[in-house]
């Protein structure tokens, strides 16, 4: 089950819902498909926060996330993350 608002996620993980807070959603037209990247705000050892992202059809919306496994995908994402945190570091710079 997935239910979203513009800003919160919830997923059933594990026969429990748990709800996630929505990062960033983008629709590419290489692959026609739409990206959510989302976080527990959970963190790695080394402090990092855990970051998920899947795919859905844009057509029909986020009902049914689909789990990213074609690299070329991965890097998609990876790179809009990396500008995400680039602008973020400048927002904070200029504040």
């Amino acid at each position: 089950m997935e239910v979203m608002d513009d800003q919160k996620l919830i997923l059933e993980v594990n026969g429990e819902e748990k709800e996630f807070d929505v990062l960033f959603t983008f629709t590419s037209e290489d692959t026609g498909k739409a990206y959510i990247g989302y976080t527990d705000n959970t963190t790695t050892k080394d402090g990092r926060k855990n970051v998920y992202y899947s795919s859905y059809d844009p057509l029909f919306g986020p009902e049914k996330l689909e789990k990213v496994t074609n690299p070329s995908e991965v890097e998609m994402i990876r790179d809009v993350l990396q500008e995400i945190d680039r602008s973020a570091k400048d927002v904070w710079w200029y504040i």
